[in-house]
């Protein structure tokens, strides 16, 4: 993801910069200061895990900076990327106490944790709380029957295109304002990372990406930065809806 300013561990709900996505989105003062209560940073540099599958969660967060992915371990030790975590996204499920999945960060990741019982209770005291978390969810729901689809059904070419534009939205997003024209991100995974996402060969996205390159679709800065000149040929490149469909 681009680079933001860096956050004060001391700093106030709303002055957040996942404020207006988080989970606390659509709370009032009163309720942002019931929420400070039982709030507290955690840090964690980039390749350490942040939770284990089955671990007991003692708490729920929201990524405020930084990406980490979910993993899942099959009995014979094959590990799976399932899914990425972007900042204002939420770990955890009120009335779940063990994880499901791995949560490793792909790069250095920020977390605003709460408290998982005194969480639980402020859901039941505030609407406006629980309604967001609906939202999230049904977003999420959504998230993953799209990317059924593409890992199903798009090409490698379109896998990558895919990737980019998520991560390019989400960036968009976060500063109030829809990609378009000339966009520069920070791809926040590896080639062989995205390669086990995407279900490809480390080869297969490097010759892909390569590819994007050569026709002009993108333009490469460094070891993770990306340039998108024109973001409707990504969106073509990807195979996407006018509006982006879930990756809005």
């Amino acid at each position: 993801m681009t680079q933001h300013q860096p956050f004060r561990l001391t700093q106030d709900c709303g002055d957040c910069p996942i404020r207006h996505r988080a989970v606390c989105a659509r709370c009032e003062p009163d309720e942002l200061a019931r929420l400070e209560e039982i709030k507290y940073y955690r840090t964690f540099e980039a390749g350490q895990t942040l939770i284990w599958a089955g671990d007991r969660m003692d708490f729920v967060a929201s990524v405020v900076t930084g990406v980490a992915t979910l993993t899942q371990t099959m009995e014979d030790g094959r590990t799976q990327m399932v899914g990425l975590l972007l900042p204002s996204d939420f770990v955890g499920r009120p009335g779940r106490e063990r994880a499901p999945y791995n949560v490793i960060a792909a790069t250095d990741v920020l977390m605003c944790c709460f408290r998982r019982k005194p969480f639980e209770e402020l859901m039941r005291l505030t609407p406006h709380i629980s309604q967001r978390l609906l939202e999230m969810t049904l977003d999420e729901l959504d998230a993953a029957r799209e990317w059924m689809l593409l890992l199903g059904r798009k090409t490698a070419r379109e896998k990558i295109a895919s990737l980019i534009a998520i991560v390019a939205r989400r960036d968009q997003a976060l500063r109030l304002r829809a990609p378009s024209g000339r966009t520069v991100i920070d791809l926040p995974l590896t080639r062989e990372a995205m390669a086990d996402y995407l279900g490809l060969t480390l080869e297969t996205v490097s010759r892909q990406i390569s590819a994007l390159k050569r026709d002009g679709v993108i333009e490469l800065q460094g070891m993770r930065s990306i340039v998108i000149p024109d973001f409707r040929a990504l969106q073509d490149e990807a195979g996407d809806d006018a509006d982006g469909g879930f990756l809005a």
